[in-house]
């Protein structure tokens, strides 16, 4: 059975559990990014959904693009293989390519998300 981890950080976050039931993959859902990287620690996902938080004041000089980042040096780290779903508000997509210069990300999906686009998004091969 493959398995998902969904980091929920917003209310929007779309919630296709029963969909992941029905494609046969096992989800784990995370509030918090800290309890995600520590259980990326004892499992690695076969993917890993989350939603895109552009960084607009942080102060950390442009080493951060976003919430995600840390997450996925993290991946890097214990999972390289696992496949990034990024969820991705309509006024924030004009700064999604800075984070896809960083890092490989399976999917990037733009709300409103349909239960069919994130169904063919965990379905396109590698």
């Amino acid at each position: 059975m493959q398995t998902l981890f969904s980091l929920i950080e917003s209310p929007i976050h779309p919630n296709f559990s029963a969909l992941y039931q029905q494609l046969g993959i096992a989800e784990q859902r995370f509030t918090a990014a800290r309890k995600l990287h520590k259980a990326l620690q004892q499992q690695a996902p076969d993917f890993l959904v989350g939603e895109f938080i552009y960084g607009f004041g942080n102060n950390y000089a442009g080493a951060n693009v976003c919430n995600l980042d840390v997450t996925l040096r993290a991946l890097q780290r214990f999972s390289p293989q696992t496949k990034v779903i990024v969820f991705v508000p309509p006024n924030e997509a004009q700064y999604v390519d800075k984070l896809l210069a960083l890092f490989p990300i399976h999917a990037v999906l733009k709300y409103p998300i349909s239960p069919q686009a994130m169904q063919q998004a965990l379905q396109i091969p590698l």
